[in-house]
């Protein structure tokens, strides 16, 4: 007589499992390969465990149309049902896709990026509105905010422990006041642990007030910070448990490494796979061009 087996096939498995076990792959590993394995991990994976997180970096984002990368991203959220932990997306453009994320992310949202998003004030205040329980933001190289703006975030969400607020070099205008944003931040971001300002306009007084208002701070990024003088203030000394990098540049100053969220787990290649986009772009079109229009 056969032994039975304790052991349940994957294809057997309850499909709120399987979309945690999914939700730790890739964004292309969810959208192409997990649906052509079976049918019961092509229904699996289309549901919100899946799609607790969502990453589309720079990589992704860069390689398709704006337009493309909006409607995956309304797909992907109306596939969360409002579980939506995690959101990261570089380069959205319109207003109304940021409409589509405030009225349909749900509220559970904890991990918020929109880097080198076409983002202004009136937006980020409905953001901040509405996902006030976020404690990790993005909006490096979102070059439209003004410091009303990031008042604005450090008194809606007062949970925030992560901020980044990076610049390109040749984004950082001369003109900008400088220590403006440092100032905002250290009167109304008091929790921060971790706080990237590289390429900002800040000197030794913005990095004092910001050390003495987010005592909780365990990491500060000061990269092409050329006003800063760490000797000056005694860092190491003085804040034994912080790690500062910067001011000073070491190695070229590559772009696409600076553009990637701080917390980007995706790695995508396009190269990877002969007949990806013709694949990727059969997803848009049946499912989210479509469905959307």
């Amino acid at each position: 007589m056969e032994a039975t087996s304790d052991i349940r096939p994957w294809d057997e498995l309850i499909p709120d499992i399987l979309g945690l076990i999914f939700v730790k792959l890739s964004l292309d590993e969810r959208l192409n390969v997990i649906p052509r394995v079976c049918p019961s991990w092509n229904s699996a994976v289309k549901g919100p465990y899946s799609w607790r997180e969502i990453d589309i970096n720079h990589d992704w984002s860069s390689s398709y149309e704006p337009h493309q990368i909006e409607c995956l991203v309304q797909m992907l959220i109306a596939r969360s049902s409002g579980s939506l932990r995690k959101l990261n997306v570089y380069g959205l453009q319109t207003e109304k896709i940021f409409t589509f994320i405030v009225e349909n992310a749900g509220g559970s949202l904890q991990n918020l990026g929109l880097p080198r998003c076409n983002l202004n004030d009136f937006i980020v205040e409905q953001i901040t509105e509405k996902f006030s329980m976020i404690s990790i933001l993005d909006l490096s190289y979102c070059m439209k905010i003004s410091i009303s703006a990031i008042e604005t975030i450090g008194k809606n969400c007062k949970h925030l422990e992560v901020f980044c607020r990076k610049m390109h070099p040749s984004d950082t205008p001369v003109e900008a006041d400088e220590n403006a944003e440092a100032f905002t931040i250290a009167s109304t971001m008091p929790k921060l642990k971790h706080l990237e300002m590289s390429y900002n306009r800040i000197n030794n007084d913005g990095v004092k007030k910001i050390l003495s208002s987010c005592p909780n701070l365990e990491f500060l990024d000061l990269r092409g910070c050329w006003d800063v003088e760490l000797d000056d203030m005694n860092v190491n000394e003085n804040f034994p448990n912080l790690q500062i990098l910067g001011p000073q540049v070491l190695g070229y100053y590559e772009m696409e490494d600076s553009l990637d969220s701080s917390d980007s787990e995706l790695e995508y290649d396009l190269s990877d796979e002969e007949g990806i986009d013709e694949l990727e772009f059969r997803v848009y079109e049946e499912e989210v061009i479509d469905g959307w229009n």
